[in-house]
């Protein structure tokens, strides 16, 4: 059977996991009478809830006696690691662009590596139905984008559809019939080419995806290079021309649909997941034993934001979770960095904390809120950028981001002098229709840490901020932290209604009457710049004439809900975020109030 191996690549909510649901539908991979899931490849819980696509998947339709390989992949800068390490994989991209948005930071990311590699793409430019869609300036844009990320002529020679993937039709222009998407199935077998291989050589395969199966244990896909992989075959794992493991191929899994389907061989060309291996991971090539030398894997992009996760040593430690332990920490994120190639984990010098460096923000968050529902407290300290030091200069150089705004007009002041007060120089500014702007700035990634709120704030819930990795330039300056302080509980114990209602005037709240607080948990924010520490615990003194039926009157204004990313990004650097699979706690370092005063006066001494 021939083989067409593609990518679909897209910006978040452009349709991606949607498109390929219409082409699972309509190549007759579903039976008439099966109950499927809306967004069928967003598997996970994590995926359904956000809405978002967090790992690379693949599944497989069959077009005219052609099984066509498709990889779904995530939309977010965050994520980008994930697509970055699958395009080895494909022949072929479909870059999958909104009518309306156009091509936004992450499609831009995306194609540039796929140019890299030399494939050629076919743009979909989808949505076409919106009221506000301009499919020809997209179009426009799309071709700029290319030019400008060095495509060559055959790249900028790209095919284009337009699609709307919701109604389940594409269709070659504007005025064509819009009926299914037989158009974008037509277009995948005469555009992509069937992938080059050498069927006599011996088996070779660059393992791209690593999960685990219960079942299973761990399971490797990736496209065989060459040569012919049969069940019970001898294969070895190499990492460059060592020699990482021994085995043999107990399991192969070839896709149909959402499902694998075991077989007994699967020919050079072909994307599938083998099991058997009990080291091999991510880069490694998996071969005949024969082979000696390794295939050479795709460099990844390094990270530009870190954390430190700890073990949780709070008062209320051990309570809600069930791994709790340092080793059970250290175990769980050493396994991620195994399947992750975009996160890094190094041991402190203490021992007893992990340094976890990612992506950004909302890639270490969906880590950490993971591992929270596995049953792991932690404790997660405030982030902070990798700086890299110029060789030749020798001067200090810091990860910059290009952020892409969509506000109305109205906020574009406030979102410029916030930005501008965050070192961030604005290089962009058009109009985009209906009354928006698009603001374009590079920044210094520690100058996003924590503005997303803010800026939601600010444009009252209407901005749309998009954001990815841009390089390293020089130093920027100092940039102001958060300017409130914080209230402190110094007692443990019950929180009441009353002692809320009467520390009110002192600020927002962060947690309800009758939540459990420690000495140096943080329970709200303080209108002024220094830290206060309170009683949350106090009870009304009771008497004849006091009673506690008046606490009935008491209206407490509702608690500020601070979500995992939210409270990473608050905490300032002497505070850390206490995570437990059901609470989310803020607290400080040192929780003896007398420890605080003696580091805060060696802090200023030194």
């Amino acid at each position: 059977m021939d083989i067409r191996n593609i990518a679909i690549i897209a910006h978040v909510d452009h349709g991606k996991t949607t498109l390929v649901d219409v082409l699972l539908r309509q190549s007759g991979t579903f039976r008439a009478n099966q109950q499927v899931a809306e967004r069928a490849m967003d598997s996970n819980d994590l995926e359904r809830e956000r809405g978002i696509t967090i790992l690379a998947k693949c599944t497989a339709v069959v077009w005219k006696d052609t099984r066509i390989n498709i990889v779904d992949t995530p939309g977010h800068a965050d994520f980008g690691g994930e697509v970055e390490r699958i395009l080895s994989m494909v022949d072929g991209v479909v870059v999958l662009v909104d009518a309306a948005e156009g091509p936004m930071p992450q499609t831009k990311f995306v194609v540039a590596k796929a140019l890299k590699q030399g494939l050629r793409p076919i743009v979909v430019i989808n949505k076409v139905d919106r009221s506000d869609a301009e499919p020809q300036r997209v179009h426009n844009d799309v071709f700029d984008m290319f030019a400008a990320l060095g495509a060559d002529d055959d790249q900028l020679d790209f095919p284009t559809l337009f699609a709307s993937g919701r109604s389940g039709w594409a269709s070659e222009s504007m005025d064509g019939p819009r009926v299914d998407m037989a158009p974008l199935f037509d277009l995948i077998l005469a555009h992509v080419k069937a992938p080059v291989v050498d069927v006599d050589a011996p088996f070779a395969m660059l393992a791209t995806l690593l999960e685990y199966d219960s079942y299973l244990g761990r399971v490797l896909t990736g496209r065989i290079a060459s040569g012919t992989a049969r069940v019970n075959m001898p294969v070895r794992a190499l990492r460059g021309d060592k020699v990482v493991e021994e085995g043999r191929l107990t399991k192969l899994l070839s896709f149909r649909g959402l499902e694998r389907v075991p077989v007994q061989e699967a020919v050079a060309g072909d994307i599938v997941a083998i099991a058997g291996l009990t080291d091999a991971t991510v880069a490694d090539t998996l071969a005949d034993p024969g082979v000696t030398v390794g295939l050479d894997a795709i460099p990844v992009d390094p990270p530009t934001i870190a954390v430190t996760f700890s073990v949780n040593d709070s008062p209320l430690a051990g309570r809600e979770g069930t791994k709790v332990t340092g080793r059970m920490l250290r175990d769980r994120l050493m396994r991620e960095a195994e399947g992750n190639v975009a996160i890094r984990v190094r041991e402190t010098e203490g021992k007893d904390a992990l340094e976890v460096a990612g992506r950004g923000e909302l890639q270490l968050g969906v880590l950490m809120e993971t591992m929270r529902r596995e049953g792991y407290e932690m404790s997660i300290s405030r982030p902070r950028v990798l700086f890299h030091t110029d060789p030749q200069t020798g001067q200090r150089m810091e990860p910059i981001e290009e952020a892409q705004i969509d506000v109305d007009e109205a906020y574009s002041g406030i979102v410029v002098e916030k930005l501008g007060a965050r070192r961030g120089e604005m290089v962009d500014m058009r109009p985009s229709g209906g009354g928006k702007v698009r603001l374009t700035f590079r920044i210094p990634a520690r100058g996003l840490i924590g503005y997303q709120g803010e800026f939601l704030t600010d444009t009252r819930g209407t901005g749309i901020m998009s954001r990815i990795f841009h390089g390293y330039a020089p130093y920027k300056g100092p940039i102001e932290g958060r300017r409130a302080g914080v209230l402190i509980s110094n007692s443990d114990g019950a929180a009441t209604a009353y002692a809320l209602w009467n520390l009110e005037d002192r600020g927002p709240m962060f947690i309800h009457p009758a939540t459990q607080v420690y000495q140096g948990m943080i329970i709200g924010e303080h209108t002024r710049e220094n830290d206060l520490e309170v009683n949350p615990i106090k009870g009304k003194q009771l008497t004849n004439i006091r009673t506690t039926s008046k606490d009935e009157a008491i209206r407490l204004t509702p608690p500020r809900a601070l979500t995992l990313e939210t409270a990473i990004a608050y905490i300032a650097d002497d505070e850390l975020v206490e995570v437990t699979p059901k609470s989310i706690r803020l607290r400080k370092q040192l929780l003896d109030p007398n420890d605080r005063k003696r580091a805060s006066r060696a802090a200023e001494a030194g």
